[in-house]
């Protein structure tokens, strides 16, 4: 596992040389948020660095509901019984095991490794609503790569948590713009159009920094976000009802 600190956020990368699964704490005053659970066997090592740190743990906030961000999460919880566990009120339905979509979503099947009914025993605590504060964060609804995927925006310095909305590994990327370096992420995008929607909405934001679930963090992004969108916008220049790109 590989740490780096930039303002009030940590970075934890898993597997940062062949398949960076990326997870992050929010320094707050007396304690901290996880954001994302990443892989099953990183319990131990979330909670070796948060001892480190020399904080408790007092929140687990998931991005989405796919396997390599709530891989540990049980095991966190087990160890963390007082931790709050939140999750966007869409993605907890992933979170049990439910991959069918709701009226009004384009009807592309929901991707990637979303867990099976039961496998996961956490029950949120929290459901999430688009722009709702937790600590320092504030709660952004940005849909596609699933459909209740959130983003976490620090209000303190513009630092922005993007989930799987960009990749970075690979080559930034808007979710469902295929990198032949590392397809993955958009192999596991429910709907591009929804994608590029929520890109641009968290491009508005002007973030300061942009931390993803894979990839290196990146300071001042908003001109590779640009050219990430412009990308995506050129490549799925007519997106019909069923949310696959038309070439």
């Amino acid at each position: 596992m590989r740490m780096r600190k930039q303002g009030h956020i940590i970075q934890l990368s898993f597997l940062p040389r062949l398949f960076p699964v990326n997870c992050y704490f929010v320094e707050e005053e007396n304690e901290l948020t996880l954001v994302d659970a990443a892989l099953p066997y990183s319990a131990a090592r979330i909670l070796k660095a948060a001892k480190q740190i020399g904080k408790p743990i007092t929140r687990i906030l998931l991005t989405h509901a796919h396997g390599d961000h709530i891989g540990a999460l049980d095991a966190l919880k087990q160890e963390l019984p007082h931790a709050k566990v939140m999750i966007s009120a869409r993605d907890a339905k992933l979170l049990q095991g439910n991959c069918s979509l709701e009226a009004g979503e384009a009807a592309t099947p929901i991707r990637g490794d979303v867990p099976k009914e039961g496998a996961i025993r956490t029950k949120p605590d929290v459901l999430l609503q688009d722009g709702q504060m937790v600590g320092s964060l504030r709660a952004v609804l940005a849909p596609g790569h699933t459909p209740g995927m959130m983003a976490f925006y620090d209000t303190r310095d513009g630092a922005l948590i993007a989930g799987d909305a960009f990749q970075i590994r690979g080559g930034i990327a808007v979710s469902g713009m295929l990198k032949p370096l590392f397809p993955f992420p958009a192999m596991a995008t429910w709907n591009n159009e929804a994608a590029l929607a929520s890109a641009i909405k968290l491009r508005a934001l002007q973030p300061t920094l942009l931390a993803v679930g894979h990839g290196v963090m990146l300071m001042k992004p908003t001109s590779q976000m640009d050219c990430a969108i412009q990308e995506a916008e050129r490549k799925w220049e007519t997106v019909p009802m069923n949310g696959n790109a038309v070439k």
